[in-house]
């Protein structure tokens, strides 16, 4: 990882912490029969783990940042999203600022205290910045939230709850994304791949819509953003509300194009590299 952390660093881009507790595993010669034990916490939660053991976590990535001569991170967002009071308790004890751990639609812990859908919230002497989590569509007896991200809400949603967001002064979204989201993987290997047209042209159009709107709208690195003085209205956690009438074209749009593209790959002959391009 160091290669690529060091490419997005000298290119400009924030570069912070993300820990996936698994991988530890590999630091054991027995890791495979330990990968296989059931154990509370989990072997990638943080969700149920020791303060100390959070705690030794953090610091060995800090040590790695160090060892990679790369700035300290000052934010911090746990695997899968799992969070709980040790949590945050133990990366102030790391002494990182600013967190992103909660995305309620993706884990619910089910404290009340981190049912946070928009804005910055003091935690135990850490500011987390929430994912943003609106409420999908509603119907007679059923309620869907979902947390904002460019594979699962398509531009149409996109920019309607930026342009609510801006209406109902939230002060700052934030937007879930991860690099593999912009190709179609035959396997875990990405032996056979070809590129996500649809999550692509998401991107590239929300970018669009952001940079002509920069009178409304600043793009920033999380830690910039996080770091923001904080102010009475800072804490307002509002709940954004999504349609209906775009979310089924989404839905539609998404198990089309995703069986197509698992069709094509399935008849793409092995080690073959067809229709892959870099996502801009």
């Amino acid at each position: 990882m160091r290669d690529i952390a060091e490419k997005l660093y000298m290119a400009g881009h924030d570069v912070q912490l993300h820990l996936h507790p698994c991988w530890t595993v590999f630091r054991h010669e027995d890791w495979r029969e330990r990968a296989r034990m059931r154990t509370k916490p989990g072997i990638d939660a943080f969700y149920g783990r020791a303060e100390d053991e959070s705690l030794k976590l953090m610091e060995y990535g800090l040590e790695t940042f160090h060892t990679w001569g790369l700035p300290a991170p000052t934010v911090f967002r746990s695997g899968s999203l799992h969070h709980d009071n040790a949590l945050y308790r133990a990366q102030a004890r790391a002494g990182i600022p600013y967190s992103s751990h909660v995305g309620v639609a993706v884990f619910d812990s089910g404290d009340e205290n981190y049912r946070l859908y928009s804005g910055r919230h003091e935690r135990h002497g850490v500011i987390e910045c929430p994912i943003l989590t609106f409420r999908d569509w509603k119907v007679p007896g059923k309620t869907h939230l979902k947390s904002l991200t460019i594979t699962g809400s398509n531009f149409a949603e996109t920019r309607m709850l930026l342009e609510q967001a801006h209406r109902e002064g939230v002060e700052q979204v934030v937007i879930l994304t991860h690099p593999f989201e912009y190709v179609h993987a035959s396997d875990q290997q990405m032996s056979r791949m070809r590129r996500h047209r649809v999550n692509q042209r998401r991107l590239a159009r929300l970018c669009e819509f952001l940079s002509e709107n920069t009178d409304r709208f600043a793009t920033d690195g999380l830690s910039a953003a996080a770091a923001m003085p904080m102010r009475a209205e800072s804490s307002r956690n509002v709940l954004l509300k999504g349609s209906l009438l775009k979310a089924v074209p989404r839905m539609a749009e998404q198990a089309v194009y995703d069986n197509y593209a698992m069709w094509r790959l399935k008849h793409q002959e092995a080690g073959t590299a067809v229709d892959v391009e870099a996502c801009a």
